[in-house]
C-alpha cells in the first residue's frame, strides 16, 4: 500500500476561521514596503535575468533575500534525506552554484525518516534552518526541527544539532517559516490539530527566540474551499510578504499533483496578528496549473528580491507534465522556478501564471520575455456581491511591449494569459484596461478592452 504525507487524518470538514477577501483587483502597479497609498508612489520597474527552471528537482524552494551580497537557496531533495544549501551573487547564479550538505538524517531513530521543506533564515548574527522530519521507523511521523549556526556563511560547517520546535500539539507538523513585524518575531507553520478532520491547517505564534514560542498557538486558516480539498484537505507552505499596509501570507493547498495550487490571505499591518479575526482569506486560488505554459501544480513558494534590492520575485516549484505514475510525493521532478511578482493598483499582489520552460531569458517590465507577457487576469469574488453582479472584478495585467501598436478587442473570456475569467461583462463606460498576451496565447501583444 502506497503511503502519502497526508494520510494521517481522514478527510472531513470544519467551518473556516477566516473570511474571504473583498479584493478589488485592477491594473498592476509597483509597491513599496510601507503605506496604504503606496500605489500612488510608483518605483521603477526593473528587469531580471533568469532561467526556468532555475534548479531542477528541488521542491519547496526557499531563496533568501541577499545577505552580504549573496543569495542562498535550500529546498527538498528527491531522496528526502538531507538539508542542502547553495549560494550565488545573482539569482541566475544559483542554477550552477555548488550545493553543500549541512545536515544529513541519522541512520535510525528520531529524524531518521523523510526530511521536508527546509527554510533558511538569518536572525541577528546567526543562521537558522527550520525543517520537517519523520522517524526512521515511521517516516511520516513528521515534526518540525531547527538547526542553528553562528557562522557567517551558512554553507560552512559548524551547525549545532537539531532541536525540536514545540508547538501546540504533538502531531503532524511541517512547513515552518518565521518573520519579524513591528519589533516582534512570529512563527508560522502547518499542523494537523486533534479534533479537526483536516490534514493540515495554518497556525501562528509569537517567538521569544528563534528556538522557542512564547504565546499560545492561534489557528488562522483551515482548508474548506473546493480548491483546498482536492485529494487532501491541506493548507501548508506559508510565505510572508509585508507590503502596502498589509501582511500577506501565501499558502499551498490540495494534493501535490496538478491540483496543487496557491491561496492568499492577509491582515492589516496594524492588526493583532495573533487574533484569527484579523486574517482574511481570498475565496479563489491565486496561482494554479496552466496548460498553455505547461506548468503543473505550482506551489510551496517563497519570496525574495531581484538584484536591484526592491523588485519582488516569486520562488516556487512546479512540474512540466500533468500525468504522474504512483504517488506524486515520490515523483522527483518538482523544479524550482522564479518570476517577477506584480502589484495591483489597490496594493494586492498579482501573480500571473507560471512561466513556461525555457532557456536563460531577460524578463521585461511586464514580467516575461519580450515575446509576450505572462500575467493572467485573476477574478476575485466579493463576499458581499452575488455572482450576477460581479462585473469588472478581474485583475488585468498592465504590460509594456517593444511594439508601440495595440489593438482593441471585444471584451470576452480569452485563453491562456489573457484574462481567463467567468466574471467578464462588456461595458462602454468602464475605464479601458490593458490585457497581456503570452507565448502560445491567441493574443501575443497588448490589447485594450473596457471591462
Amino acid at each position: 500500500m502506497s503511503l502519502d504525507r497526508r494520510t494521517l487524518l481522514r478527510a472531513g470538514g470544519i467551518v473556516a476561521a477566516t473570511s474571504v477577501i473583498p479584493m478589488t483587483t485592477g491594473s498592476t502597479a509597483p509597491a513599496t514596503t510601507r503605506g496604504k497609498h503606496a500605489a500612488d508612489r510608483p518605483r521603477p520597474s526593473a528587469a531580471i535575468t533568469t532561467r526556468n527552471p532555475l534548479v531542477e528537482q528541488r521542491a519547496d524552494p526557499f531563496v533568501t533575500r541577499p545577505v552580504d551580497g549573496m543569495y542562498y537557496m535550500t529546498g527538498s531533495v528527491p531522496e528526502y534525506d538531507r538539508v542542502v544549501i547553495r549560494g550565488a551573487t545573482t539569482l541566475d547564479g544559483l542554477a550552477t552554484a555548488r550545493e553543500r550538505t549541512i545536515w544529513r538524517r541519522p541512520a535510525s531513530g528520531s529524524m531518521g525518516g523523510y526530511i521536508w521543506a527546509p527554510e533558511l533564515h538569518r536572525v541577528g548574527d546567526r543562521w537558522y534552518v527550520y525543517f520537517a522530519a519523520g522517524d526512521s521507523d515511521d517516516p511520516f511521523r513528521i515534526r518540525t526541527y531547527v538547526l542553528e549556526s553562528i557562522g557567517a556563511d551558512p554553507r560552512s560547517t559548524g551547525w549545532l544539532p537539531p532541536k525540536r520546535m514545540v508547538t501546540g500539539w504533538d502531531s503532524f507538523t511541517l512547513d515552518a517559516t518565521t518573520f519579524s513585524h513591528r519589533g516582534r518575531r512570529y512563527f508560522l507553520w502547518a499542523q494537523s490539530e486533534p479534533g479537526i478532520a483536516t490534514n493540515s491547517n495554518l497556525y501562528i505564534a509569537e517567538m521569544v527566540s528563534p528556538l522557542e514560542l512564547v504565546t499560545p498557538v492561534v489557528r488562522i486558516a483551515v482548508p474548506t474551499l473546493s480548491w483546498e480539498i482536492q485529494g487532501f484537505r491541506v493548507n501548508e507552505g506559508p510565505a510572508v510578504l509585508v507590503r502596502n499596509g498589509r501582511v500577506f501570507v501565501t499558502f499551498s493547498a490540495s494534493a501535490t499533483d496538478a491540483r496543487y495550487c496557491m491561496g492568499l490571505m492577509y491582515a492589516d499591518e496594524n492588526a493583532n496578528l495573533l487574533d484569527a479575526r484579523s486574517w482574511t482569506k481570498a475565496p479563489d486560488p491565486i496561482f494554479t496549473t496552466n496548460t498553455e505554459t505547461r506548468q503543473f501544480g505550482p506551489g510551496h513558494n517563497s519570496f525574495t528580491v531581484a538584484e536591484d534590492g526592491t523588485t519582488d520575485v516569486l520562488v516556487y516549484h512546479a512540474r512540466d507534465y500533468r500525468d504522474i505514475n504512483g504517488d506524486p510525493l515520490f515523483d522527483p521532478n518538482r523544479h524550482t522556478r522564479v518570476q517577477k511578482l506584480f502589484w495591483n493598483a489597490d496594493g494586492t499582489p498579482s501573480f500571473g501564471v507560471p512561466v513556461g520552460k525555457g532557456e536563460t531569458r531577460r524578463t521585461s517590465s511586464c514580467g516575461t520575455p519580450s515575446s509576450g507577457c505572462g500575467s493572467r487576469a485573476t477574478s476575485v469574488r466579493s463576499p458581499t456581491r452575488g455572482s450576477g453582479s460581479r462585473r469588472g472584478t478581474s485583475a488585468l495585467a498592465r504590460c509594456r511591449s517593444s511594439r508601440s501598436t495595440s489593438r482593441t478587442v471585444t471584451c470576452a473570456p480569452a485563453t491562456g494569459c489573457c484574462a481567463s475569467s467567468s466574471s467578464w461583462s462588456p461595458t462602454s463606460t468602464a475605464p479601458s484596461r490593458v490585457l497581456s498576451g503570452c507565448p502560445g496565447s491567441p493574443i501575443a501583444r497588448p490589447c485594450h478592452c473596457g471591462c
